[in-house]
């Protein structure tokens, strides 16, 4: 339940820090003393938009902070999910500055869908406007889903219906990729025979392209690798006969000086060097002849080559093979689409029939459910004006399936006795309404077990007797949840275990609104003021007491 709400700097409110208690709390006011300023605060730290007009100074921050007891509520595996400290009390807090939004719990940063899905498990807020969801289906089949405890059967539809959508999203890709590549089939296996008859190689264009310029310079480079021998075999000149001579001489320094051993090593291995790079030039000379036919058979080569890589946009060799596979793979897909396709059809039959099946368990459960909801419905309303009150749950089959199942609920309700049922948006008046609403809400929370459920003037429309019997069941839901109204009539304030009265204070240069908890006298006083107006009578005051001491 929530255990604190702090305001700052928003709407009307400058700072507001406002202490809640278990049962049923009361919140009264005049109008347009700032009643839904502070719903719409709450709302921010429960995930809703925030809307920037709201903010009271664009150059401070706004910020709203609930504390909620959860301790009692087993939200440990949202806390784990979510990689979030769990503790028994835990902190929501929304934070607004300069058209940016930041929330918090327990003052670990987090989206704001994050914040809206644990706010939904915290508390629900019942306003006026949510009347208008009597005429919206899916919240109809909401309430029965929630009344029939089937949240793991509907979870195991719903992710076994997502697969389903999924396998039919990637049939139908399937299906259109191999159209596409049917279309282009002729052509791509053109392509591929194309690459296949060039037999291509890793890194062969490299190689010819060496062997090209080597065979286009063959006198050239034979006339200089045959100077270059000459240059280390001169007989007269040339460094291999120095060097003989220089190591001869080394040597013969070996009896008076003892470094020349050193240096006469050395030497002789260089020695040993030259004449093996002299082997390796001449042999080199002796493999290179001028061959005019293989110039010719590496050139068309080339030109192959080349062409290839024009035609298909690339740079080399490597880039052609690469095509070339993603060709070959491309016709694989096309050789064994029909294969392909029908395992992936099988696939989707098979996934078709388990939502099927999956789909007549929940609607067997919802059928069961709404059954006892009608009933439990009917006994909670009756007393609120209509006890001839009659309602059913008409069930509507779907074409085919969707994420909610196989069918869709209707509520169809009748206040008469000789009227027939007819849906509850097209006939019900605004009093019915809001007294149904009540009575959903009610059992939605009996099902549920919130921690706290709020409702905003959902009173609207009735007075008298059915304004006291709407109390009595706000009474009665206080027992084993926080319940906090907001309300316009003294028999349903009168029930509370905590009242507050909101009003807006005009001194000084701006209106603000404030908030204070009642005292038994200032509660006498405000119920006599719902009651008679501003000027309070003696028999307003009487008629307070009485609500009053009824509890």
């Amino acid at each position: 339940m929530i255990q604190k709400l702090t305001i700052r700097n928003y709407a009307l409110i400058d700072f507001l820090e406002i202490d809640f208690s278990s049962g049923l709390t009361v919140m009264t006011g005049e109008t347009g003393a700032g009643k839904s300023i502070i719903l719409g605060a709450l709302s921010l730290i429960l995930g809703e938009r925030a809307d920037s007009k709201a903010i009271k100074n664009e150059a401070r921050k706004t910020v709203v902070e609930g504390v909620f007891d959860i301790a009692a509520y087993d939200l440990q595996p949202f806390f784990q999910a979510n990689d979030l400290d769990y503790e028994g009390v835990c902190i929501l807090r929304r934070e607004l500055l300069s058209g940016k939004s930041r929330s918090f719990i327990n003052d670990t940063p987090v989206s704001l869908g994050t914040l809206k899905e644990l706010g939904v498990q915290l508390i629900d807020i019942h306003s006026q406007h949510q009347n208008l969801l009597l005429g919206d289906n899916r919240f109809q089949l909401r309430i029965i889903d929630l009344w029939a405890h089937d949240e793991n059967l509907l979870s195991e539809y719903r992710r076994e219906y997502r697969t389903y959508k999924e396998l039919c999203a990637k049939l139908e890709q399937l299906r259109r990729t191999c159209e596409e590549s049917r279309k282009e089939e002729e052509y791509l296996r053109f392509q591929y025979n194309q690459l296949c008859e060039a037999r291509l190689q890793e890194g062969e264009q490299k190689q010819l392209e060496e062997e090209r310029e080597t065979l286009a310079h063959a006198e050239e480079i034979k006339q200089g690798l045959y100077a270059a021998a000459g240059c280390l075999d001169n007989e007269e000149n040339g460094a291999l006969s120095q060097l003989r001579e220089a190591l001869h001489t080394l040597r013969s320094l070996h009896t008076i000086y003892s470094g020349a051993d050193e240096l006469a090593e050395r030497m002789e291995s260089s020695v040993i060097e030259l004449k093996d790079i002299q082997a390796e030039i001449e042999n080199r000379q002796e493999r290179i002849t001028a061959d005019p036919a293989r110039l010719q058979q590496v050139e068309e080569r080339l030109d192959l080559l080349y062409g290839l890589q024009q035609k298909h946009r690339v740079q080399s060799d490597s880039e052609l093979l690469a095509i070339q596979v993603d060709l070959e793979t491309k016709l694989s897909v096309i050789d064994h689409s029909d294969a392909a396709i029908a395992d992936l059809q099988q696939q989707v039959s098979a996934q078709e029939m388990r939502i099927l099946e999956l789909s007549g368990e929940l609607s067997a459960c919802r059928r069961t459910a709404a059954e006892t909801f009608t009933a439990k419905l009917i006994e909670r309303t009756a007393p609120l004006g209509m006890s001839h009150l009659r309602f059913d749950v008409e069930w509507m089959q779907k074409e085919r399936p969707d994420i909610d199942g196989a069918e869709s609920a209707r509520y169809l309700f009748s206040a008469n006795k000789n009227r027939p049922l007819q849906p509850v948006a097209e006939i019900a008046s605004g009093g019915e309404i809001s007294r149904l609403m009540l009575g959903i809400k009610s059992l939605a929370a009996d099902a549920a077990a919130l921690p706290t459920i709020v409702f905003d003037e959902i009173d609207t429309g009735v007075s008298g007797e059915i304004a006291d019997k709407m109390g009595e069941i706000m009474a009665d839901m206080a027992k084993y949840m926080q319940v906090i109204a907001i309300t316009h009539l003294p028999q349903v304030a009168s029930r509370g275990d905590h009242h507050f009265r909101i009003y807006k204070n005009d001194e000084g240069d701006t209106a603000r609104t404030c908030m204070e908890p009642l005292s038994d006298e200032q509660r006498l006083q405000e119920i006599a003021r719902m009651l008679s107006g501003a000027q309070i009578s003696d028999a307003a005051l009487s008629n307070a007491r009485e609500l009053l001491n009824r509890n």
